[in-house]
């Protein structure tokens, strides 16, 4: 093998490679010989098929099969050799006008990452923004779970139902007069005005009293989850059993037991490590960009165009998704096209913070355990179908860089939590709203720092980097829980600003209430609870 270096410019290295064709063919007849015994050809005892026939029944394949191996071994021995250290795989091509017989003229191209001297981390300062969970907080975390709880009683036998009431109801649904599967259920329950059931069935129900017979006709809409209803009409024989009043629902020591709590203070000791834990996630983002803020301050150094390509057409798919997802789709895409310098910017120095974790990473020995990285692929398994997912995990156990990518954003949290617990951190208490207020305030400085930063060009015939490939992959996403998203079209918001990072839990009620009562069972008619009860439901969202 020959190699010779036609490119040296800043972090763009290109070679040449020779593989002669002797080499091509001592491979070949090496590998005629490994097979040899295990062919089978009539008229020959097994293992005594001779080499020429083996050649001649297998050597298009043979020959394929080697010159790929002759190649991928010939770059990892360029990349060991010149001690080079990859930003993304090499672009290897091979010339057209090579045949059988002939040398192979190899091209391989690259960037490499660029020298980065780890900075010192002593003397880091960061201010921490804590957000105090006060008594108020608790009890109104707690109301909104009693609120999800609601507890009913019967009403006088005279009262008509209202929204808010709650029914005790038998029906029988039927179209053109026929019951169809799944249209009846017995003792059911109904809040009228929930929107538990398909539209117009509540409505008709308001006014009823316990004991009433009544008729009503709905239409299934026309993208009802069970085809064979869908945008039908029906109708259902209801037979009122009770009308029932919501009863207040007393806060004390029975009510944290009956949500299966020994006592009310447990509860909220529950409560505020919950609310706490919302908070947290804010606080995590805005230390996070307050330090990734103090890193860039300090390092501006050539980045890899193909990592920062990579980072930007990754915020511009995102960015476009939104975008189709607004009111006005055409006039979204237009505003953030016209910010698109402002994104590729926004790329470049995510890219360069990643670089800089990195090195740090490396220069204090911050590792991913081979047990993290198997949790990790087996969790990124689990967006496949069952049957796919184990060739899932050998391609990215096969594929370094595949590994490197998943691998990259455990590894940015644990450099970053490395720097937080080294840093002196100062706290200092605020509301949820100054908060979130910080975090808006950083999302505009990172826009503006990173569209003022200089566009260096890169330096001629720059040397090549002595120095062993490194170990770890750098951690590409500096910014990966600061993801852009398309901005609404009436809306002008800084072009850094990413609404997606926040996101948080803080965002999320105490206790959430559940959409599954939303979804049907499967092949359950008009059912919308996913309880043994049937009822006309809604489509599923």
């Amino acid at each position: 093998m020959q190699t010779k270096q036609t490119t040296n410019e800043g972090l763009k290295r290109a070679y040449a490679i020779t593989i002669t064709a002797d080499e091509i063919s001592e491979k070949i007849t090496a590998e005629i010989k490994k097979i040899a015994p295990q062919v089978r050809m009539p008229g020959f005892r097994p293992g005594k098929v001779p080499a020429n026939l083996v050649k001649k029944m297998h050597g298009e394949q043979l020959h394929a099969q080697v010159v790929n191996d002759v190649i991928q071994s010939s770059v990892d021995s360029l990349i060991k050799d010149e001690e080079l250290r990859p930003a993304m795989q090499p672009q290897i091509n091979l010339g057209e006008g090579y045949e059988e017989g002939k040398d192979a003229e190899l091209t391989v191209e690259l960037e490499v990452l660029p020298e980065i001297e780890a900075p010192s981390v002593e003397g880091l300062k960061l201010e921490k923004l804590v957000v105090p969970v006060t008594d108020e907080q608790i009890d109104e975390a707690i109301q909104g779970i009693a609120g999800q709880n609601k507890s009913y009683k019967d009403a006088a036998k005279t009262k008509k139902a209202a929204d808010g009431n709650q029914l005790i109801i038998d029906f029988v649904g039927k179209i053109d007069g026929e019951e169809f599967e799944g249209g009846k259920a017995e003792d059911t329950p109904l809040v009228l005005g929930s929107g538990s059931f398909i539209p117009g069935f509540e409505d008709q129900l308001v006014g009823v009293k316990a004991g009433d017979e009544k008729t009503i006709t709905v239409n299934f809409p026309d993208d009802y989850q069970a085809e064979h209803l869908a945008g039908k009409e029906a109708t259902f024989d209801v037979s009122v059993k009770a009308v029932k009043v919501e009863t207040e629902t007393k806060i004390d020591e029975e009510f944290a037991k009956n949500l299966g709590l020994d006592s009310l203070d447990k509860l909220k000791e529950i409560m505020k490590g919950q609310l706490e834990q919302q908070t947290a996630g804010l606080t995590r983002t805005q230390m996070k960009r307050s330090l990734l803020d103090t890193l860039a301050a300090g390092h501006d150094f050539e980045v890899p165009s193909q990592m920062v390509d990579a980072e930007f057409n990754q915020i511009w798919n995102q960015l476009q998704q939104e975008a189709a997802k607004e009111e006005d789709p055409d006039a979204a895409l237009k505003e953030i096209e016209a910010e698109k310098d402002d994104y590729q910017a926004i790329a470049e120095r995510r890219v360069r913070l990643g670089l800089l974790l990195s090195e740090i990473g490396q220069a204090n020995n911050v590792e991913v355990s081979s047990q993290e990285m198997s949790m990790l692929i087996q969790q990124a398994a689990q967006q496949y179908r069952e049957e796919d997912r184990e060739r899932f995990i050998q391609y990215v156990q096969s594929d370094p860089m595949a590994a490197a990518q998943l691998r990259a954003p455990l590894y940015e949290d644990k450099v970053v939590d490395f720097l937080f617990d080294t840093a002196e951190v100062t706290e200092r208490e605020v509301t949820a709203e100054e908060l979130q207020a910080a975090i808006e305030a950083e999302e505009d400085a990172e826009a503006e720092k990173a569209k003022a930063a200089p566009k260096k060009k890169a330096p001629a015939k720059k040397p090549a980097a002595k120095k062993a490939p490194a170990k770890k992959a750098p951690a590409k996403k500096a910014d990966a829980d600061e993801k852009p998203a398309a901005k609404k079209t009436p809306a002008k918001k800084a072009p850094a600003k990413k609404p997606a990072a926040k996101t948080t839990a803080a965002k999320k009620p105490a206790a959430a209430k559940t959409t599954a009562a939303k979804k049907p069972a499967a092949k359950k008619a008009p059912a919308k609870k996913p309880a043994a009860k049937k009822a006309p439901a809604k489509k599923a969202d």
